[in-house]
């Protein structure tokens, strides 16, 4: 006969804390986004921001602005962290207030573009 130790349950105390302490987490990250005419997919570092084309469209990601000011061809004019950039799809990032941007589409109704924080800010 082998003797095991025996498992000792966590407490319902721990575990209804762990619970709460990962619900908070969840709604801290979820709280950081809200957008305008558009649809946002973020994560703890980057956001993937999808505007609509012919509203007014803007969202609040990672702490930031970020609006869709004009769209012609593959060419997207975006305002992030107050810096207006023009970009276009395919590009390399560029920097904006210690966030790297960049074009991963354009549609007739549509425009995506990534917003990350940069790891030298």
């Amino acid at each position: 006969m082998t003797n095991r130790p025996a498992t000792i349950p966590l407490p319902p105390v721990r575990r209804v804390a762990g619970l709460v302490a990962a619900a908070a987490l969840g709604l801290a990250v979820l709280a950081g986004c809200s957008s305008q005419g558009a649809s946002t997919d973020c994560g703890l570092d980057a956001c993937t921001v999808t505007f609509e084309r012919g509203v007014e469209a803007s969202a609040t990601i990672l702490g930031v602005e970020a609006k869709l000011v004009g769209a012609e061809g593959d060419q997207v004019t975006v305002e992030v962290a107050g810096e207006q950039l023009t970009l276009t799809t395919g590009q390399q990032a560029t920097e904006a207030g210690g966030f790297a941007v960049t074009v991963d589409s354009v549609t007739d109704q549509q425009v995506k573009i990534r917003v990350s924080r940069n790891p030298g800010s």
